[in-house]
């Protein structure tokens, strides 16, 4: 590897900006871009328009181009980009965390086919370096679990909303006007962004391939008055959290908005900040906090690939290696409060443990042991919200028994 290198980058927008100014501001990183390309050429940029070009062959076909950084929306156009780069001798940095979500076990095989290095620390909550850790710190350690806060725009909606009194609308709103929520605001409050970056975090800590669809992802965008009202009388938070863990030789994980006690890690993660939970049977529980949203974090993420690639760095997915192989389930119960409106047919009888409820103004309000399964049924119902119980109780169902988790 040369001690220079030669990028070329697809997408100026706001990580690409990003990218580019901490980029020009450090001088530690052997690195420079030769070609940026873009859609529109006719746009009024910063730099001068001889660095950009739409045509995509200049940079994939460049001899010079050692490193392919792709930093588009288009996720199907940026696996294209990816494949192409790759056959063609280049390494590649992504933060395409849709890209890679479903299409990870072919990313690995590329890799593994034509011996260039796929990185994507800035797709996994922004400026936390969650993959590199998981990859090399924890090598050799066997992790348990893995949750957190993996979606800086949900959380900087709720901080708004729980702290400022704000609406849901206007919360959402001024996210977007940040640049901290995505071009399609349904990918961060539906829970599918999250969803995404955790299907790629179980790759590194677990070793399992799973598809985003096998994923059950529960968002906010149902959240009700009933359960602020809730939160707040029993000085509690919403948090969105993805977690994913491992019991026997099965891994679950799931997305879904969480009722959050004062004194829990994630109590005091705002704005657009991102937590990483991680424990292990050695290390045992630690926190990473980050920023996960906006230009310069990413930005800062991606440009860590590129000086990693000077010297050569390349993921080796040691969890494959590391244990008997594990299966992805969703064959779990769940402890949750669902609040709806009271022509809605949800009983008591739907809960595999009922432990209590109360009717107010219409709503009605139950909480209790269900399974993971009926709860996403619940949640794309019009005039339903779950939300994860504080402390909430997890147990695997199997044929045989029930087990009771202990996971936070």
């Amino acid at each position: 590897m040369k001690k220079k290198l030669t990028i070329g980058l697809f997408g100026f927008g706001v990580v690409g900006q990003g990218l580019y100014n901490v980029l020009s501001q450090t001088q530690g990183v052997k690195a420079e871009i030769k070609r940026i390309v873009i859609k529109d050429k006719t746009k009024t940029r910063s730099l001068s328009s001889d660095l950009f070009t739409t045509d995509k062959e200049e940079v994939l076909n460049d001899p010079d181009i050692d490193i392919v950084v792709e930093l588009i929306n288009d996720h199907t156009a940026a696996f294209d980009i990816v494949k192409q780069a790759v056959k063609n001798g280049k390494h590649v940095v992504t933060a395409n965390k849709r890209m890679l979500a479903e299409n990870l076990e072919e990313i690995y095989s590329l890799q593994q086919q034509y011996g260039k290095s796929i990185l994507y620390e800035g797709s996994v909550c922004g400026s936390i370096p969650i993959i590199r850790n998981l990859e090399e710190y924890y090598d050799n350690d066997l992790l348990t679990s893995i949750e957190g806060i993996f979606n800086g725009s949900t959380n900087y909606i709720l901080t708004k909303v729980f702290e400022e009194r704000k609406s849901y609308a206007d919360a959402l709103a001024k996210a977007q006007e940040l640049g901290f929520a995505e071009t399609d605001p349904a990918l961060d409050v539906e829970g599918f962004d999250p969803k995404f970056k955790l299907v790629i975090a179980i790759a590194h800590t677990f070793g399992v391939f799973v598809q985003p669809d096998q994923v059950i992802n529960i968002g906010i965008d149902k959240i009700s008055e009933t359960d602020l009202k809730y939160a707040k009388e029993n000085n509690l938070s919403i948090k969105l959290v993805a977690r994913a863990f491992k019991h026997g030789n099965k891994v679950f994980g799931f997305v879904a908005p969480q009722f959050i006690e004062q004194q829990h890690p994630l109590a005091s993660i705002r704005n657009e900040y991102n937590a990483v939970l991680v424990e292990g049977a050695f290390a045992e529980k630690q926190t990473f906090v980050g920023k996960g949203a906006g230009s310069y974090p990413t930005g800062s993420a991606v440009l860590s690939d590129v000086s990693a690639l000077t010297y050569g760095y390349c993921y080796e997915y040691k969890k494959r290696l590391q244990h008997e192989p594990l299966t992805f389930s969703n064959d779990l119960v769940v402890e949750a409060v669902v609040s709806f409106e009271k022509e809605i047919p949800i009983t008591i009888h739907d809960f595999e443990k009922f432990k209590s409820g109360y009717a107010a103004n219409g709503k009605q309000l139950l909480s209790g042991l269900v399974s993971l399964e009926k709860l996403k049924t619940w949640s794309v119902l019009l005039g339903v919200s779950v939300v994860l119980a504080p402390n909430a109780e997890f147990k695997v169902s199997a044929r045989e028994k029930v087990s009771v988790l202990e996971v936070a």
